[in-house]
C-alpha cells in the first residue's frame, strides 16, 4: 500500500482475508507454527504496516481475554509482597 493513502475496499478485503487465513493457521498449529510463515508474509504484504501491528496486538488481547474468561484472573505471585 503506497504512502499514507487509505486502502481501497479491495485492498482492505485482501488484508483482512490474509489476516484471517494467518490467524486460522495459528489457531490450528499453535502461535509459533513454522507452517504459518508463508501466510504471515502474505498478511504483511497485503496490509499496511500499522495494521499489521494493530492486528498483532489485537490477537494478543483476544487470547488474553479468552484466557481470563476460561481460567479467571490470577494475580502475579509477586503482587503485594515487598
Amino acid at each position: 500500500v503506497a504512502g499514507m493513502a487509505a486502502p481501497t475496499m479491495e485492498e482492505r478485503k485482501a488484508c483482512w482475508g490474509a489476516r484471517d487465513e494467518f490467524w486460522q493457521c495459528l489457531d490450528r498449529h499453535g502461535d509459533e507454527a513454522a507452517e504459518c510463515e508463508k501466510l504471515r508474509r502474505a498478511f504483511e504484504a497485503r496490509c499496511p504496516q500499522q495494521w499489521v501491528k494493530h492486528f498483532d496486538k489485537r490477537r494478543d488481547f483476544l487470547k488474553y481475554k479468552k484466557k481470563l474468561e476460561t481460567e479467571g484472573y490470577h494475580p502475579p505471585e509477586a503482587a503485594g509482597k515487598s
